[in-house]
């Protein structure tokens, strides 16, 4: 006897292929809908595949058909996303939904949205619990986008889950922040320029621990927001050591203090002046939410995924994705970080 049904928008994507394989062997009839309609090896095989373009709310609605217990979505960024799905609430018993934690701003009105001004970077409590202030509703940047579908959902009928997440990282990523490493022992780099004595906290997200978050709330119906995160937020010169571990390399750290001396010296896509640390006490009282990998016990699959996509390939033409976002970050400028260290001898 199943527990219901499931359909899972964004079905594979990097969350979805992790979520629609935890619902599936909990017990869920599961659906899972995606643009292309395509499947995944991970999948049991009792999992339907839909091609679906979530930005129609025909073929939506279509696909829903009569209805599903509970309706999980990856890809729903905005108010109106959420207003596609409050329309078709006689459709759907319960609904968890992928938000960020990009939505805190904090007591000074700072957060991932002034990063780049001077003295922008927000200055969070540690950790951040799901009380604390968020931007304001709108359709300005990706966080207010978010607050924005998380309140208009909450106001909904639909009972609805709203899991902040972190920074997310696992197989099928398209920007993988452990690149910065990764590429760095590929290419030979005998060192590891940190900024802020690599002490930067950005609290990592393992898809399958927000897979398993999912099939949680997918058991337990209600109204809420929740963070979605790791059991636990290490530094980036930890980060950095347990990458050159799993890859057999040992790069020398070389921690600056203070920002990054130069650009394309010292930051990486963790790199923050202040710690981004999400409470994940809430998850853990209201669903019983225990992380089913930790970073470090996760990483060998990533990076074995990871070079598997590099093979062969350079690297902005294996993550298109993330060379557009990290431009300005300039993240392999071997050359500025040569010389930066030539000064210093």
């Amino acid at each position: 006897m199943t527990k219901g049904t499931a359909f899972v928008i964004g079905a594979t994507g990097q969350i979805g292929r992790a979520a629609v394989r935890a619902l599936a062997e909990d017990g869920w009839e599961v659906r899972a809908a995606s643009r292309g309609g395509g499947t995944d090896p991970g999948w049991p095989r009792d999992v339907r595949h839909v091609r679906l373009d979530r930005e129609d709310g025909a073929a939506l609605a279509a696909a829903l058909g009569d209805g599903v217990d509970v309706l999980v979505d990856m890809v729903a960024f905005d108010r109106e996303h959420a207003r596609q799905l409050t329309g078709l609430g006689d459709r759907i018993g319960s609904a968890v939904v992928i938000s960020s934690g990009a939505v805190y701003e904090d007591d000074q009105g700072r957060s991932f949205d002034t990063q780049d001004e001077p003295d922008g970077s927000p200055r969070y409590p540690v950790p951040i619990p799901e009380s604390g202030t968020t931007v304001a509703p709108g359709e300005a940047t990706y966080g207010t986008r978010k607050v924005a579908l998380e309140q208009e959902l909450l106001a909904s009928s639909i009972p609805s889950t709203l899991l902040r997440a972190g920074a997310i990282h696992g197989p099928h990523c398209q920007t993988p922040r452990e690149l910065y490493f990764v590429k760095r022992a590929l290419d030979g780099r005998p060192v590891r320029v940190l900024a802020y004595r690599g002490e930067s906290r950005f609290h990592p997200a393992h898809v399958s621990n927000i897979a398993e978050l999912i099939r949680l709330a997918a058991r337990k119906p209600g109204d809420r927001v929740l963070n979605a995160g790791d059991g636990e937020a290490p530094t980036v010169a930890e980060i950095s050591a347990a990458v050159d571990e799993v890859l057999g390399v040992r790069g020398e750290l070389v921690l600056v203090d203070g920002p990054p001396p130069r650009d394309g010296v010292g930051a990486t896509p963790w790199t923050t002046p202040h710690p981004i640390v999400y409470d994940m006490a809430a998850a853990e009282r209201e669903l019983g939410y225990r992380p089913v990998t930790g970073y470090a016990q996760s990483l060998p699959a990533t990076l074995e995924w990871l070079a598997g996509q590099l093979a062969g390939r350079e690297w902005s033409e294996a993550f298109p994705k993330m060379a557009r976002n990290y431009a300005s970050a300039r993240l392999f400028d071997y050359a500025a970080e040569d010389a930066w260290l030539a000064g210093r001898a």
